[in-house]
């Protein structure tokens, strides 16, 4: 399967990196295969979606393109989200025509996230295209209270899926939005079960993208406020390891495990940011906190399209903010009127 290449893919001469006009190099592409998902998870989308018409989103070759572009330019991870990626049909092509720029070097890592509610079906194969490590999104452990946070989705299905993962040899790392109310009660139970099975848990504060009908300013849940509580029943040993992403780790003593924290709105992380996102419809977005894009999709159909996109890229990274411009408290919301979906995740 990881030979069955559609377009050309060998090794090509290297540009010069990638760097925004802060300093920071690129090196880390979020390219989003799809704006659709078999789930409606409150914090990410609304419950009645009207998704982009199929001739608007990129087909899987034109994908392919604009991967290969960032990887002249220096990226050397690329996670695949969406929507949810494995909806996509045909997704495993796209895996497949990135994965002899593993082989050769190119690319450290190629990767996913995913509600993992298909990760059954995928797994072995994900593994045979190169792919070692999928996030995996698990906010319960509660089939109750997940079939209401997904408003429809199945936990045995997502469990099935993990299992799956483990099986064909995938390392695999939870991510959770934290929210006030059940799931301060229930973070206990979801450390235990990743650290129990040799996961990463990560801790994500909830982001203000896109109306998604629940009251944000009520649901959202400060990390540094989590941590402590977390850190009145288990020991948190502080460490620097990283995963190429915005994550912070501790090690819990009791476990053994990592746990992490991801907190846009209530801790910068944007000083060390090496990071922008391509939609499924090509728009190149290099703060996901900031309303700026540049769209890519009229060049890649184009004459010379490879050249021409290096040099938007080029342009859009001359003006990549500082830092992103959410705000969230208890009395208000600012946020960006994108959903998640658009945003590859």
């Amino acid at each position: 399967m990881r030979h069955e290449q559609h377009i050309a893919t060998g090794t090509e001469a290297p540009q010069s990196p990638l760097v925004d006009r802060f300093g920071r190099q690129v090196t880390y592409l979020r390219l989003s295969v799809t704006d659709r998902c078999d789930l409606r998870c409150t914090y990410c989308m609304a419950e009645h979606m009207t998704f982009l018409p199929r001739q608007d989103v990129l087909s899987l070759e034109e994908l392919y393109r604009l991967a290969r572009v960032f990887i002249r330019g220096g990226v050397r991870k690329i996670r695949l989200t969406g929507g949810e990626p494995l909806v996509r049909k045909n997704i495993l092509q796209l895996f497949s025509l990135l994965a002899p720029h593993l082989d050769g070097g190119e690319l450290d890592e190629v990767t996913l996230t995913t509600n993992g509610t298909l990760l059954s079906r995928y797994a072995e194969a994900l593994f045979a295209t190169g792919v070692r490590r999928v996030n995996v999104s698990l906010d319960s452990l509660d089939a109750g209270r997940y079939a209401r946070i997904t408003r429809w989705g199945r936990l045995d299905s997502v469990l099935k899926g993990i299992d799956a993962a483990l099986s064909a040899g995938l390392k695999v790392k939870l991510n959770a939005v934290a929210m006030r109310g059940d799931f301060e009660s229930e973070v206990d139970d979801l450390i235990g079960f990743a650290h129990g099975r040799g996961m990463d848990l990560t801790l994500i504060e909830e982001m203000p993208l896109g109306q998604t009908g629940h009251d944000r300013s009520q649901s959202f849940l400060p990390l540094d406020h989590l941590r402590r509580s977390i850190g009145g029943r288990w020991t948190l040993v502080p460490i620097d390891d990283r995963t190429g992403g915005p994550a912070r780790y501790v090690r819990v003593a009791e476990t053994g495990g990592r746990l992490g924290f991801i907190t846009p709105l209530s801790c910068d992380f944007c000083a060390s940011c090496n990071r922008v996102r391509v939609s499924c419809t090509g728009d190149l977005f290099t703060c996901m906190g900031s309303e700026g894009m540049v769209g890519l999709r009229q060049a890649l159909r184009g004459e010379d399209p490879e050249a021409t996109i290096g040099g938007l890229i080029r342009d859009a990274l001359g003006r990549k903010p500082k830092g992103h411009s959410f705000e969230i408290s208890r009395q208000a919301v600012s946020g960006i009127a994108r959903h998640m979906s658009v945003l590859g995740g």
